[in-house]
């Protein structure tokens, strides 16, 4: 007799975070605060329901990496945290014999390929990146390598966070997806970045270590 095989696949989208919402943390502990330019910048890994740290830094092959980047505003006028750049390494400081995984480039190509997404914000100074672990230096030391840039929020231009939708096949510009049109560039080369003024407003920061493992758990029989 013809046994019959069922699938499920499941997609994540999680509700956007109520107005007003601000996480239980401050300063990470598996992550970095650094001060530039009169600006504080935060990074850290998150637990599975966004509600806290992660209480461990081992991640099996295909589960999800919450990470989440912020700038303390103080007294300046509200600004847009932006992931510029991220990539893998296997070391904390960028070599030329580092081995190194791309991640985002202002478009978050993983998210075509994988499930890699960017969640609906809870402020604009603030991001989060939930990022699917990658086949890349498994059981090995892995540090997430970022370009955070604070800017205007009034401004996209070539400032910005694309991700892939699968649902609709199609890019969109997390912070306004009625000017998606700007995202159309992920499929080709986006244009590098114009010099902007006054340098302070980016920081380069670098969060880990963190270890992407095989999945040990044998399959059900």
């Amino acid at each position: 007799m013809a046994k019959n095989i069922y699938s499920t696949s499941l997609t994540y989208r999680p509700n956007r975070k109520p107005e007003g919402w601000i996480p239980l943390f401050l300063i990470p502990a598996y992550g970095s605060a650094e001060g530039h330019g009169g600006l504080v910048f935060h990074m850290a890994l998150l637990n599975e329901d966004l509600t806290g740290l992660a209480k461990s830094s081992l991640f099996p092959l295909g589960s999800f990496i919450p990470i989440w980047a912020a700038v303390d505003q103080k007294d300046h006028q509200p600004l847009l945290l932006l992931l510029e750049e991220c990539v893998a390494a296997t070391t904390p400081e960028l070599q030329s014999a580092s081995l190194v995984y791309p991640i985002t480039k202002g478009c978050l190509a993983d998210g075509k390929t994988g499930n890699s997404r960017f969640l609906p914000r809870y402020h604009s100074s603030a991001i989060l990146l939930y990022l699917q672990s990658f086949k890349f230096a498994l059981g090995e030391e892995v540090y997430i390598h970022c370009k955070l840039v604070a800017w205007d929020p009034e401004v996209f231009d070539t400032e910005k966070a694309c991700h892939y939708i699968k649902e609709t096949g199609e890019w969109e510009l997390l912070d306004d997806p009625s000017q998606s049109d700007l995202c159309k560039c992920c499929d080709s080369s986006c244009k590098p970045r114009l010099k902007r003024e006054p340098q302070g407003l980016v920081q380069n920061s670098v969060l880990g270590p963190l270890t992407i493992v095989e999945n040990s758990n044998p399959d059900p029989q």
